[in-house]
């Protein structure tokens, strides 16, 4: 039976821990990292050092940064009375893409999820509870991503904000701009009607 080298069966191994890569992708991005020039290696190499060695989650909303706080959290043009909640940082940058809010965040680094053995205690509920409790927010936006975890966790967030007198509101699910009715899944339609507005 055929093997590759160690080193070579090494960084295939490696490469297939990253979230979506199978053997196969491995494998072919094993094949494209040796055919690089030895200083475009050398670059990613160091890029994933520095990376690892210098980010870090902010103390204040949990979003990665440099620098502690965040731009986010030190921008005084940033409106602190209403906080987005999020799952992952990841979901900052798609909130920020939008380009429509204008205030803080906090990241929950997951969701709650019984069948993984993660509850509320293992997320940053508590330190968005500080938060709030400090005075001065208005409004949490719990911005979950539409699965069962995040519905859980959504409803959960609403439990614990509300009798600290805060609104607590929820992002709208439905239909994607572009997107065709036919081709829907009863869910989403039903997120649709639920989340409809006046014209």
């Amino acid at each position: 039976m055929f093997s590759y080298a160690p080193p070579l069966a090494r960084l295939i191994e490696e490469l297939s821990k990253l979230p979506t890569v199978g053997p196969k992708t491995a494998q072919r991005l094993a094949f494209h990292l040796l055919a690089m020039a030895p200083q475009d290696a050398e670059a990613l190499a160091a890029a994933i050092l520095d990376a690892k060695s210098r980010i870090r989650n902010c103390s204040v909303c949990g979003n990665l940064t440099e620098d502690d706080p965040c731009g986010i959290c030190t921008n005084a043009r940033r409106d602190r009375s209403v906080i987005c909640v999020v799952e992952d940082p990841r979901d900052i940058g798609a909130m920020e893409r939008t380009r429509e809010f204008a205030g803080v965040y906090h990241v929950l680094q997951g969701a709650i999820s019984p069948l993984d053995g993660i509850g509320p205690d293992d997320l940053r509920i508590a330190e968005l509870l500080r938060r709030v409790a400090a005075g001065g927010v208005t409004e949490v936006i719990v911005a979950t991503n539409p699965r069962v975890e995040g519905e859980a966790t959504a409803l959960y967030l609403s439990k614990v904000l509300k009798p600290l007198g805060v609104r607590v509101t929820r992002i709208a699910h439905g239909l994607p701009v572009g997107g065709d009715l036919e081709y829907a899944d009863e869910v989403t339609l039903a997120r649709a009607l639920e989340g409809r507005r006046d014209l």
